[in-house]
């Protein structure tokens, strides 16, 4: 039934899915591939962005093309030897769109940066990079604590400018080996924090003590241990462009407390500023390793078998066609099919699937999962730098980068809240004194601690330090969220909107009933429809000759098959027209009474199942039901968003009956059936209208419309699914439901955390400025509210690591 308007739940096998299939076949060659993430302009068409990808993966030497619409970047694996670059950018072109272009010479570099413990001194690093001749493009990721450059520039020419600012750049190759050392020994910053701290105690003990020259110098002491890093980058600051960041003003105040003659308090802000920095140093490495963790999964090395024998390789010089083994206990490291051997695979890393999964010739592995048991021999089909683990990190790491509509706000209020205030310290400095006859020296100190709480550091993060906590933990339990702003977009949703075919049901139609007409015998029945689906592709023509193998039905030779739209399917058999079909099909198009049949095909789809007729023009001579069962968890996936309070629909091209019986099996508020995959987009539309915020659930392929129109597209089994992994919001990597209230949980609870963060940080700072003007606010309780409130709020994003 529906033969058409469902072809893409075929698992695979349909035309649609051949058309994929091809652009994505990857042939083993003797050469490595070249993998390379083209930035793309103009691309303003989702379906254009489809149409491009598939022109680039049907070029002669391209082993695979996938097009990311919202990041506007194309992703390909090619061998160069048999198509240049040159070639594909040509046909990007050609097909109207531009190819962003480094400089000639240029190339991309990518560090990780340690000591940033700012972001709004992130955001300034990279400004200052950005004005550095050879740099065509710099981009800090704060929350990934990484730094991408691209230019003809040397790596240590960046290295040295990220040092003058005061801050660490290392290359992915000068990590230290056997793991990473412990924070506090790798953070040069933290062992002089620990100095100014035990030395700024000594001087304030000294300074009580009445030993006034010794509490000075030991307090000298604590300043400079303590003010390092922060004078050495606030005149990097000044030099390189009189950008006002924390650093600046920092020193500023710090210098005036000094020649106010305020000893102790200048230092206790320098050490409580570089604790601050240090705690926040920490809180944000903890976070950052989320996604670190991600990347210890895929081992460096392995064993490849060449003529009966075993040799260890660098996993990044296997080749396409490169058979590995993959020993008992192992992690797996390529992505590949299973040529010999079978074993239990933990594919918790990929998928979040908490219970291994049965691996055996012909099945598929990812790099980074855990062969349990058995020693399997796995075909290489994808290179190092292009497995679905290797994809994934990338992807998350574009995600965290991306903006959420908060964050957008934050940046754009920090913008003219740090002038504002420095205006304002200015004016508090100069116009008591000189207007109104007040004393210097207090209104003077007033405008440093001004200068204190200037700097929006906890506002600045408040977002950020969310969203990379929410998107990392969702990455680990098998969800990849593509960005902050579908995060968010997330935790708003008021209704859920389920493809059924594959995403409440398993996909896969079974033969329930077989009911002939009278002369006729259930395998008579079995055998003329096998006949006429037997070229199809469709699941329930398969479910049909499963059955007849089953059964052992010899079936008709026929010919002239043909597929009938939204219908059906019809042969020619012993001379004779045979159809199978939708009840409509007869009753519409052969103009054939149903009679007795039609309360038989009713108890049949009452009874949820999918009711096909077969039969000529002239008669019905019996007819076969399916029946597709639910997802085992599907009924807890429903339950489970109802109880946070979301609407539950079901979209389906099935008949009202059945679509009605699985509804109320599942427990969903509602469904639509009847419809083709463009009435599912209007679908959307009127539950948008009904209930404001609306996501849709499917495979990632026939539903790519409505996914495309809802607020928020979720795409379920992307473990291997190129399509999922590049157009959809969401992805649920394992193939089945478990995971997405879970998500729809995280999503709110991180959108929650967003707000108290925002609030909590703007309360804080608006605080801090008004206690300034009655004298009720000093130095160090400036600085101790300052970074306290950064503290709070990385604490409360950290929250969301743990969210389950």
């Amino acid at each position: 039934m529906h033969h058409e308007q469902q072809h893409c739940s075929c698992g695979g096998s349909c035309s649609a899915h051949e058309e994929v299939g091809s652009a994505l076949d990857i042939e083993a060659a003797p050469r490595a591939l070249q993998v390379e993430t083209i930035s793309l302009t103009g691309l303003d068409c989702a379906d254009c962005a489809r149409k491009l990808e598939q022109a680039v993966a049907r070029l002669e030497g391209v082993a695979a093309a996938t097009v990311n619409f919202a990041a506007g970047k194309l992703r390909v694996s090619y061998d160069e030897v048999r198509v240049p670059k040159q070639v594909i950018t040509d046909t990007v072109r050609r097909l109207g769109y531009g190819v962003e272009e480094t400089q000639a010479g240029a190339r991309r570099l990518v560090f990780h940066l340690k000591g940033l413990d700012c972001a709004d001194c992130a955001k300034k690093l990279e400004l200052k990079l950005n004005r550095l001749p050879g740099i065509h493009r710099a981009e800090v990721h704060f929350s990934a604590g990484k730094l991408y450059v691209e230019g003809r520039v040397a790596a240590d020419q960046v290295q040295r400018a990220v040092a003058e600012a005061g801050y660490e750049a290392a290359l992915p190759e000068q990590a230290p080996a056997g793991g990473e050392s412990s924070f506090w020994l790798q953070n040069k910053r933290s062992l002089l924090t620990v100095i100014s701290g035990g030395l700024w105690l000594l001087g304030v003990v000294s300074w009580y003590a009445g030993l006034t020259p010794l509490a000075v110098a030991v307090l000298v002491g604590a300043m400079v241990s303590g003010g390092f890093y922060t004078v050495r980058a606030a005149l990097y600051s000044l030099k390189s462009g009189l950008a006002m960041d924390m650093n600046v003003l920092m020193t500023v105040a710090v210098t005036g407390a000094v020649a106010l003659g305020e000893w102790v308090e200048a230092a206790t802000v320098v050490f409580l500023f570089s604790l601050g920095n240090t705690l926040e140093a920490y809180t944000m490495d903890k976070t950052r390793k989320s996604i670190r963790g991600l990347m210890d999964l895929s081992p460096r090395e392995a064993v490849v078998w060449q003529g009966g024998t075993e040799q260890v390789v660098p996993v990044t010089l296997l080749k396409l066609g490169d058979v590995v083994v993959i020993k008992p206990g192992s992690r797996i490291p390529v992505d590949g099919i299973v040529v010999e051997g079978s074993s239990a695979v933990n594919q918790a890393p990929i998928t979040g699937e908490s219970v291994p999964v049965a691996k055996g010739a012909g099945d598929e592995v990812f790099a980074g999962t855990i062969n349990e048991n058995g020693r399997l021999l796995v075909e290489v089909t994808r290179p190092a730098g292009d497995t679905t683990l290797a994809r994934i990190i990338s992807l998350v790491e574009e995600a965290q980068a991306q903006k959420a509509p908060a964050e957008r706000f934050v940046d754009v209020f920090a913008k003219y809240y740090t002038p504002a205030v420095i205006l304002l310290a200015l004016a508090l400095a100069v116009v008591p004194p000189l207007f109104f006859g007040r004393a210097f020296q207090d209104w003077f100190y007033r405008a440093l601690t001004l200068l204190v709480v200037a700097c929006p550091c906890a506002l600045v993060i408040s977002t950020p330090v969310s969203i990379v906590a929410a998107i990392g933990n969702a990455a680990r339990n098998g969800v990849l969220i593509k960005g902050g702003a579908h995060l968010e977009q997330a935790g708003r949703i008021k209704a859920v909107a389920f493809d059924k075919t594959g995403t409440l049901t398993r996909g896969q139609p079974v033969v329930t009933d077989v009911v002939p007409a009278p002369g006729y015998t259930p395998a008579e029945i079995l055998r003329l429809a096998g006949s006429v689906e037997i070229g199809s592709e469709h699941p329930l023509a398969a479910a049909v000759l499963q059955e007849a193998a089953v059964r052992q039905v010899t079936l008709l030779p026929g010919k002239d098959y043909a597929s009938l739209t939204g219908r059906g399917a019809k042969a020619l058999l012993q001379g004779k027209w045979y159809f199978v079909g939708s009840p409509a099909l007869f009753q519409q198009d052969l103009g054939l009474p149903l009679g007795d049949w039609e309360t038989t095909v009713m108890e049949l789809e009452t009874e949820g199942k999918t009711v096909m007729l077969v039969g000529t023009e002239q008669e019905v001579a019996g007819l076969i039901a399916c029946g597709d069962r639910p997802r085992e968890t599907s009924r807890k996936a429903v339950a489970a968003l109802k109880e946070q309070g979301r609407k539950t629909v079901m979209l389906t091209g099935d008949n009202p009956r059945t679509a009605r019986a699985l509804a109320a099996e599942l427990g969903l508020d509602d469904f639509r059936a009847g419809l083709l995959p463009q009435h599912k987009v209007q679908a959307i539309e009127a539950l948008q209208e009904q209930y404001g915020t609306v996501a849709m659930v499917g495979d990632g392929i026939n539903d790519a419309p409505a996914l495309a129109r809802a607020d928020v597209g979720i795409a379920m089994g992307g473990a291997g699914t190129d399509t999922a992994l590049e157009t959809a919001d969401i992805v649920l990597m394992a193939d089945d439901l478990g995971k997405l209230p879970f998500t729809m949980k995280l999503s709110r609870q991180a959108l929650n955390i967003i707000r108290q963060n925002i609030a909590f940080s703007l309360l804080v700072k608006a605080a801090a400025v008004l206690l300034v003007f009655p004298g009720w606010l000093n130095l160090w309780i400036a600085i101790l509210a300052d970074t306290g409130a950064a503290l709070v709020v990385i604490a409360n994003g950290m929250r969301l690591l743990r969210v389950k």
